[in-house]
């Protein structure tokens, strides 16, 4: 398989994967009434860096910024095709041929070390949510999300190969 293609396909996969991510808050939003990340925070804190500031004493009080909501939206969806290119890296072509579940999982629950290193803290919420009103209940809300776009990553790629196949895994199979 052409590097191109590779790199096109966990695109696709990490586009996917996202897309299941936010399929599930959705879901959990209507049944449970959990509301998820407001993405436009992401935006808001990416729009202050140009200016010099990465970190907030609170990413919610902070001024907002033009087009944050759609600048929050694009990096998430973003960051979902580059975990997936992480996934390539560490499984190689194999993975995009024969998808399988554990690397993935394990992928999603790597990516959670994202807003529990970098995001959380840098919004003003403390490493890992300490500084939440209910850390322990934002931790396990963004591992289940992350567990979620880790499924979401062997969903998307058992779909792009089963309704797309690439010439080099049928050649293998």
């Amino acid at each position: 398989m052409e590097t191109a293609e590779m790199v096109l396909r966990m695109v696709l996969v990490g586009l996917g994967a996202t897309l299941i991510m936010d399929l599930s808050a959705l879901i959990q939003a209507r049944v449970f009434g959990s509301a998820s990340l407001d993405y436009r925070l992401v935006g808001r804190w990416l729009g202050h860096m140009p200016k010099g500031q990465f970190r907030h004493a609170s990413i919610v009080a902070a001024h907002p910024t033009r087009h944050e909501s759609l600048i929050g939206w694009g990096f998430h969806y973003v960051t979902g095709s580059v975990f997936a290119m992480v996934l390539l890296a560490f499984q190689g072509q194999a993975w995009l041929c024969s998808p399988s579940l554990m690397p993935a999982l394990l992928t999603g629950l790597i990516s959670v070390l994202a807003p529990f290193c970098i995001m959380q803290p840098a919004f003003g919420f403390g490493f890992a949510a300490a500084k939440t009103p209910t850390p322990n209940r934002a931790r396990r809300r963004s591992l289940l999300a992350h567990l979620t776009f880790g499924a979401g990553l062997f969903v998307a790629g058992w779909l792009l190969i089963q309704l797309f196949p690439a010439s080099v895994c049928l050649r293998q199979g």
